[in-house]
């Protein structure tokens, strides 16, 4: 694959047995992979409604449209691991060749994946794995990006004057791969500060749920809130919208037109914006590649992440 490495190959780093390679958005343009066979996909994301898996759905539609393979969405209405389950389910009952899928849990649906592998179908993870092996990953460094979310708020909180004072974080349940592993690198951009940041809270993705939990963090005094993902981000910017505070700091992940206006309405300072375009472009082209008998040797490529701020958040 024809593709530009961020910062050359020596930023490559091995990730267990897997080399993680970190790639630019605007560099993933490559010629439509030929498929050797009339190949169909499920594409099973962890909800079908967040605009983060829109976009994903969208890049991989118009990719397996290039490429001349079926590709089907085939994913739950909200997070839930049992819902993800059955439509994995159904993938390896409907004879589809390959699965792209992003993991609600990465214990939970490894029952139903190795099941599928077993029956022959490759899987591709998009976003979020599961403990089942892989052809490939296309994914965001969470941890990593975690910590610019965490860099981004100390430095928004100390070009406040705030040098100390507690944090909360939103984040969607204690089983969520990517999440757990953004909200770690949050945590450690933090250590060594005079920031206490409070217990974690949990909104399963709900943004009204979000918003709940973070107007208790502002009754409680925060000096900032972290959402950790779209949902999370968004009931965070709504509760700091709704409390008339311009002192309070907001920092989410993941995009969307709501996040954009929170954003350049001051009420969020910034987000983590993915490259879920990337994500299911490459994803799809990995699928065609396992299924044509490529060995991809399991290697995690960093889609890579933006920090969406007022300056910049115009150009997206």
């Amino acid at each position: 694959m024809k593709k530009k490495i961020l910062a050359a190959l020596c930023c490559a780093s091995m990730v267990g047995c897997m080399w993680s390679v970190p790639v630019l958005a605007e560099e993933t343009a490559e010629e439509s992979v030929k498929a050797d066979g009339d190949y169909k996909i499920a594409l099973i994301t962890m909800d079908s409604v967040d605009q983060h898996w829109v976009s994903l759905k969208e890049a991989a539609e118009k990719e397996a449209e290039a490429d001349k393979v079926t590709l089907d969405f085939m994913a739950p209405d909200v997070k839930d691991d049992a819902k993800q389950i059955e439509c994995i389910n159904n993938a390896v009952a409907g004879g589809y060749d390959a699965i792209m899928v992003a993991a609600n849990s990465e214990d939970a649906v490894s029952g139903a994946l190795q099941e599928a592998l077993d029956a022959g179908i490759k899987i591709v993870y998009v976003d979020s794995p599961a403990n089942v092996e892989a052809e490939a990953t296309f994914s965001t460094d969470n941890k990593a990006a975690g910590k610019i979310a965490g860099e981004e708020m100390v430095k928004a909180l100390e070009e406040k004057g705030i040098k100390e004072g507690s944090i909360g974080i939103v984040n969607i349940n204690t089983s969520t791969n990517s999440t757990i592993m953004r909200e770690e690198g949050f945590r450690e951009a933090l250590e060594g500060t005079d920031y206490e940041i409070l217990e974690t809270q949990y909104c399963e993705g709900d943004a009204a749920k979000a918003q709940t939990i973070a107007e208790n963090y502002i009754t409680e005094g925060v000096v900032g809130i972290f959402g950790a993902n779209e949902g999370a981000s968004t009931g965070t910017g709504n509760a700091i919208k709704a409390s008339g505070s311009d002192e309070l700091v907001g920092v989410g992940f993941d995009k969307s037109d709501t996040l954009k206006g929170l954003i350049t309405d001051g009420f969020l300072q910034c987000t983590m914006a993915q490259n879920p375009d990337v994500m299911g472009k490459l994803g799809v082209q990995a699928c065609i590649k396992a299924l044509n008998g490529e060995s991809l040797g399991g290697e995690v490529t960093d889609t890579g992440v933006t920090v969406l701020n007022k300056e910049n958040v115009a150009d997206f």
